[in-house]
């Protein structure tokens, strides 16, 4: 078999990858847009060059050999944003999980490591392939090595053999190095001779092929001012010349037989896509068969019903194998006492008295993996659960939120208990899931059930050890609840005006496209970006921003950068704004409404975020766009569920930033929120020295960026993308900011050492996130670490004041009496329907509640509106 060696410049193409994407948290924060770059490149490469070796070189430090010979080596570069150095480690973890050697070396650039193996392969009769995004590594190009370098992004590759560097610069490989010590290189502060650039300096050296020849021979050279400026930085030449060589004779202790590639651990490649959400990845996988495990026998008792089966203080797990319980059907049911293991097939035990009698009995204690899946599921079938105290699956969660659990197989494998087999080693994945007989399923269920039992008392342990049990009892567990009723009450949809906006985005739709046919000159597919690119960059000879594989890119970031070169580009960005409102949230929630009832009942996640928000799905409710007027408008199709009925809508104004003036104490954030002063002019007028009065817009909207940019740990780099400034002053900005408010400085500095020192951030009810990597020793990733403390406590405290608001709610509605439903969640809002003449009395109660949920020693700020939609309820 031939051998193949693919060597990758692991910095270059980090740094490719980060500026082509856009900025993309998973959800635990963590930016993620270069590491998935990388990743989709390194898929790519395995895919297209299926190498036998390869390896990827980083850069070791800062400080190379070439800095004793010139000490602005690489001087003039910006630092690295924070937002791509915490990639790295990652990127790193990635390179670990598919099994490929990675390598630094101490004083040497992966550049020298890349140019030493590259030789070493050669002579031992490998075929090279170089990836990178810096030309430099054009000097390698051989008859056997071919430098692939990536241009604008890491889609685009021009691939540099010694026949495409001639046919290009008429020169050969080696002559790169001599290009540029005449030209030299910004990007690296190699000076080059001053005022030569590449044509010059091609010129130079098809006459004279190398820097040494040209410098014995500058009485050859045409025009007296060139003559003298050779003549004058001789000296630079050379030593231009020699930063740009790439040494080959780097002291590697890598050799060519440890960059063998054997293939990815598959396991661990699957566990670090859902680690940083990577599901697409995860989808493209070709996962292979889990291996069943072996599991030990257990006795169940599948006869028929009776009451003596049921007892307080069981263990109940209804088996549903679809995400969606509100239509999936129930495979089985098992209960786990102390009179045994007890298995009922599908939904034959909803039916019977005894099922229903001991459900829906309050005094008959019941723990349960996911309680709101429990209870809707079971609703679903006419039974009222109630009497649940303990959720394993909650509990798992508030104890570690970083452990994202799907199944009762994965809470014992994460609390040490007894592990069972996964539903996909079980039931099979995909088309290839079946479901077995009812002697292995019975067993397979009941022992979930027997886990869930044994899993009840040593978590009830360790949330007290920790001083969260409250967590559970207090506020997951009534949340859980409510979030069921919420779910299976559902919102009504006025399908008939969904259309209608269908229908009117529609015609906007065809009266866009004819402007840009008519700009364009032409007819084109409009969504196909070969005919687009051909029309903005061909015909209308638009500046190309960018490339890709296939031609142009016309992705989003390229055409709003054109928007103010021709109109056409504004009407393309607002055709596919609106197209994506038609497909995504018209056409979208039309497929999910129960034709039965017009409503949708989206599904809460309750146990995803490690900062304790809520999100959505099925639909994504708190995802409608409302940026847009048209966006906007489709929450006008969200009407109460009740003929002549109001939606209500409340939401906390600024929590996060008040329980930041809390947590902080800082004097000036309280007083002004004391004395009901906008934050955002407040913070301006601090920053800038000015008064209330001389606040600009422009000031407003620089102090709101970094008054939330604080709250989400926003660095410069992060803050001047956001303002579109440069990061030297955004990172004046944040300095001004934190010295005129010193008791956030305070609390930051307080923050990182409390999570030093304990390994885990907390929030005002104590919920926790740990932070292991706080104390680690690589600055990246302890970075990260140090402003996932700062901003946990801020963003953790203001999810579960909310929560709270929620339970109180809930219970003020009950004690009242009132018709009033609670309907939706959104971030910082609550969405109720309610009769007129409730009206007054939520003006009163709805505040009274959400302001009241927690005491804190400032002020929150709840305000409301109310109309016959969720539109006019804003």
């Amino acid at each position: 078999m031939d051998k193949k060696l693919v060597l990758i410049d692991g910095n270059s193409i980090a740094y490719r990858a980060f500026f082509a994407l856009p900025l993309l948290n998973n959800d635990k924060g963590v930016h993620t847009n270069s590491v998935y770059g990388f990743t989709m490149m390194l898929n790519r490469i395995l895919a297209e060059e299926k190498p036998t070796h390869i390896l990827v070189a980083f850069d070791a430090g800062k400080t190379t050999f070439r800095h004793a010979t010139f000490k602005e080596y690489k001087g003039g570069r910006q630092k690295t944003p924070p937002e791509l150095s915490e990639q790295f480690p990652f990127i790193r973890e990635l390179l670990d999980c598919f099994q490929i050697k990675r390598y630094e070396l101490e004083n040497y650039e992966a550049d020298d490591i890349i140019g030493t193996l590259s030789l070493q392969a050669e002579k031992d009769g490998f075929e090279v392939k170089v990836i990178s995004g810096d030309k430099d590594l054009t000097q390698l190009a051989s008859p056997s090595t071919t430098v692939s370098i990536t241009k604008k992004g890491i889609t685009e590759i021009e691939e540099y053999t010694p026949k495409h560097i001639h046919e290009k610069y008429g020169l050969s490989p080696m002559q790169i190095i001599d290009l540029k010590g005449l030209m030299g290189d910004a990007s690296d502060n190699i000076p080059g001779i001053p005022g030569v650039g590449e044509k010059t300096a091609l010129k130079l050296l098809h006459q004279f092929e190398t820097v040494e020849n040209l410098l014995q021979s500058t009485g050859e050279v045409s025009g007296q001012k060139l003559k003298e400026k050779i003549e004058e930085h001789k000296d630079l030449a050379l030593l231009s010349k020699e930063l740009a060589t790439i040494t080959r004779e780097a002291p590697l202790d890598v050799s060519l037989n440890e960059t063998e590639y054997s293939g990815m651990d598959q396991d661990r490649v699957i566990s670090f896509y859902k680690e940083l959400g990577f599901s697409t990845l995860l989808d493209k996988l070709d996962v292979t068969e889990s291996v069943p495990l072996e599991q030990e026998k257990i006795e169940v008792n599948t006869a028929e019903m009776t009451e003596g089966m049921f007892t307080d203080d069981s263990a109940l797990y209804v088996e549903i194998l679809e995400d969606n319980y509100h239509r999936a059907d129930i495979i089985g049911i098992a209960i786990s006492n102390e009179h045994g293991h007890f298995y009922f097939h599908g939904d034959s035990a909803l039916s019977s008295g005894p099922f229903k009698s001991w459900a829906e009995d309050e005094t008959k204690k019941k723990t349960v993996f996911d309680a709101k899946r429990t209870v809707v599921a079971l609703r679903h079938r006419g039974v009222d659960i109630k009497g649940i105290d303990f959720d394993v699956f909650l509990a798992s969660y508030i104890l570690d939120p970083a452990e994202s659990v799907a199944e009762v197989a994965e809470i014992t494998k994460t609390q040490g208990a007894v592990p069972l087999e996964t539903d996909d080693a079980f039931y099979g994945k995909g088309a290839k899931r079946m479901i077995p007989g009812e002697a292995e399923l019975s067993e397979h269920i009941a022992r979930k059930s027997k886990a869930i039992l044994s899993l009840k008392e040593p978590m009830i342990d360790r949330l007290h050890e920790f001083e969260q049990y409250h967590l559970l009892t207090d506020l997951e567990l009534p949340l859980s609840i409510i979030l069921a009723n919420m779910e299976w009450q559902g919102i009504k949809v006025d399908i008939g005006r969904l259309k209608n906006m269908g229908q009117e985005l529609a015609v906007r739709l065809r009266t866009i496209e004819a402007r840009i046919f008519d700009l364009a000159g032409e007819a084109f597919n409009i969504n196909s970006p070969k005919q687009l690119g051909a029309i903005l960059f061909e015909k209308l000879e638009l500046p190309v921003m960018k490339k890709t594989k296939t031609g142009y890119s016309t992705s989003a970031d390229v055409l709003e950068k054109l928007e103010s070169k021709h109109d056409i580009v504004k009407d393309i960005l607002l055709y596919r704004q609106l197209g994506k409102l038609q497909s995504t949230y018209i056409e979208g929630l039309l497929k999910v409404v129960n034709g039965k009832s017009d409503k949708v009942h989206t599904r809460f996640n309750q146990a995803l975020t490690q900062t304790g928000r809520l999100s959505s799905t099925d639909p994504n409710l708190q995802n409608i766009p409302i940026r847009l007027e048209e966006g906007r408008k489709i929450r006008q199709a969200f009407i109460p569920s009740e003929k002549d009925w109001i939606i209500f809508a409340a939401d906390y104004s600024q929590i996060e930033l008040r329980v930041l003036a809390h947590i902080a104490n800082d004097s000036g954030l309280v007083e002004a929120f004391q004395a009901g002063m906008d934050i955002h002019t407040k913070t301006a007028m601090d920053v800038f020295h000015v008064s209330a009065e001389e606040v600009t817009s422009n000031m407003r909207r620089q102090a709101k960026a970094v008054n939330f940019g604080i709250v989400y740990g926003i660095s410069d780099y992060g803050l001047s993308q956001s303002l579109g400034i440069t990061r030297k002053e955004a990172g004046e900005f944040i300095e001004k900011y934190l010295r005129s408010f010193p008791g956030v400085q305070e609390y930051m500095e307080e923050s990182i050492h409390e999570a030093r020192q304990k390994g885990y951030s907390t929030t005002l009810l104590q919920r926790r996130r740990y932070i292991p990597e706080i104390t680690s020793r690589n600055f990246n990733i302890r970075s990260f670490a140090e402003r996932t403390a700062m901003n946990t406590p801020i963003q953790g405290s203001a999810a579960d004041i909310i929560k709270l608001a929620m339970i109180n709610m809930n219970k003020r509605l009950i004690k009242d009496g009132l018709k009033t439903r609670m309907l939706l969640q959104v971030h910082d809002e609550l969405i109720f329907e309610a009769p007129p003449e409730e009206l007054e009395i939520l003006k009163v109660i709805v505040p009274e509640e959400m302001e009241n949920a927690i005491a804190l020693n400032v002020p929150l700020k709840v305000d409301y509106a109310f109309g016959p939609t969720w539109f006019d309820a804003k």
